[in-house]
């Protein structure tokens, strides 16, 4: 385990020289203390690791060497293959490069390896778009991975949706690309609107799919943290919460309880543990839900195992659906005649 550690941290120092104790021990998970010990460690081992103050400091390497670590481990060649989606590549017009990319690697690799990394492609394949849609790339995702890759602002026209409190609009904005998030099949761009006049800076994110113009402008300095994916992690907690503008309280069974989370989601689901249950054996819960309508597609699954209390619209509703059903399935009644 530690000499694995080693070995990463001696690549990161040499592909990335200047990386602090703090940022190697969020890349190793591991301790600043740690780090300082491992890089002690390496130096006994001969590798001179050194580490420097003042704004151009961290951890180098000394001038002109070079690590002999690069060979590959049978496992780490067969996980070659899987870095990149192949719906993915294709979307972003980089499936001949990738092509071309893999011939070259596997040409470098020794035979016994370049079989290891082969054999993933026949065993794994990664399929991100969800079922039941038929994946499109957008027209103007090429142009704009461009844009990400040279760090080039882009002016974009972006078509809103409509929303309860808003009619449906286009906008104009001056965009900084920082990159693109493929999630379930739909691809979306994170990036900024630089500040203008008395306006501050924001991060946006805009689902690709709903540009309908792109043009390239002047490059742009990126904001040396931005962490792409912890931006998205953040962002996309941000928006299922948002969402969530409908309290609704519930009466449950304990199997009521138990099914909650996967008919309505964790980001409804992850509130305070109810109080303890009546003489029943039911508890009662407030849980935040996207609308009414949302509300009662999610819970018709439940069935008696969960009583609406509020608001009362929704109650209203389902005991309107409860009689139905009772209706359509009394005791003792045939199906009735086409």
């Amino acid at each position: 385990m530690r000499a694995a550690r080693l070995l990463r941290m001696a690549l990161l120092v040499q592909s990335s020289p200047g990386l602090t104790a703090a940022a190697l021990a969020r890349e190793l998970e591991v301790s600043e203390r740690t780090v300082i010990r491992d890089a002690r460690a390496l130096q006994e081992a001969g590798i001179p690791v050194r580490a420097e103050r003042g704004r151009a400091g961290g951890y180098h390497l000394a001038p002109g060497h070079r690590t002999r670590l690069t060979s590959l481990h049978p496992t780490e060649a067969e996980t070659l293959y899987l870095g990149g989606l192949p719906t993915a590549l294709a979307d972003l017009g980089l499936a001949q490069a990738a092509g071309t990319a893999r011939l070259k690697l596997a040409a470098t690799l020794l035979p016994s390896l370049r079989a290891a990394a082969e054999s993933s492609v026949r065993r794994f394949h990664l399929d991100a778009p969800a079922w039941f849609r038929e994946p499109v790339a957008p027209p103007l995702l090429p142009d704009l991975a461009r844009a990400v890759w040279d760090d080039r602002t882009v002016r974009l026209r972006y078509a809103r949706p409509a929303r309860e409190d808003r009619p449906a609009r286009t906008v104009s904005r001056l965009y900084e690309p920082y990159g693109l998030v493929l999630k379930a099949g739909v691809w979306y761009v994170v990036g900024r609107v630089p500040g203008e006049g008395t306006r501050t800076a924001a991060w946006r994110t805009y689902r690709v799919e709903r540009l309908t113009a792109l043009a390239p402008g002047e490059p742009f300095t990126r904001v040396a943290s931005f962490d792409l994916a912890a931006h998205w992690r953040a962002e996309a907690e941000r928006f299922a919460r948002a969402l969530l503008r409908t309290p609704v309280t519930l009466r449950l069974t304990p199997e009521g309880l138990r099914r909650l989370p996967a008919a309505l989601g964790p980001a409804s689901t992850d509130g305070p543990i109810p109080g303890p249950p009546a003489r029943d054996g039911r508890v009662t819960v407030t849980v935040p839900t996207e609308s009414e309508d949302v509300a009662f597609e999610q819970l018709a699954p439940l069935g008696a195992d969960a009583e609406v209390l509020a608001p009362p619209t929704l109650r209203a509703r389902c005991a309107a659906h409860a009689r139905a059903s009772a209706e359509r399935y009394g005791t003792g009644a045939e199906p009735s005649a086409p």
